[in-house]
């Protein structure tokens, strides 16, 4: 090998970094977005079966009623205020606005709590209801 190529720095490795609260949402939002997919595909056949008739309907109904259904939904229901949530912070981000440091860690704890407190808001209002 070459002396050139010996004496190029290496490129930082994870290891380097400190995990923070930002890089955890970061990651979050991205898993949340792909997990939105496939929970659509389930609101797409629970549509289609809406459509198809009252035998589809009855199944899909069976589906989301049952144990796994729900706690299915209850998870799509956080990744989609979680990832609102994210969307919103990149945007205040967008706008040059709380940027630093200290202001975009609370940002990114406060997308976390914020998300998971409105979804148990959410469904213990479509509980009581």
């Amino acid at each position: 090998m070459s002396d050139i190529k010996r004496a190029r720095p290496l490129s930082p490795h994870l290891s380097v970094y400190r995990f923070r609260p930002t890089m955890a949402m970061s990651i979050l939002h991205r898993i949340t977005g792909s997990a939105l997919y496939v929970g659509t595909l389930l609101v797409a056949w629970w549509l289609v079966a809406a459509a198809s008739g009252p035998e589809s309907f009855a199944t899909a109904s069976w589906f989301f009623g049952s144990l796994i259904g729900r706690f299915v939904l209850f998870v799509y229901s956080w990744a989609l205020l979680h990832h609102m949530l994210g969307g919103i912070r990149h945007f205040i981000w967008d706008t040059g606005h709380l940027i630093d440091k200290e202001n975009s860690t609370r940002l990114a704890v406060a997308t976390l709590a914020g998300s998971m407190a409105l979804t148990i808001l959410l469904w213990l209002v479509v509980v009581i209801l």
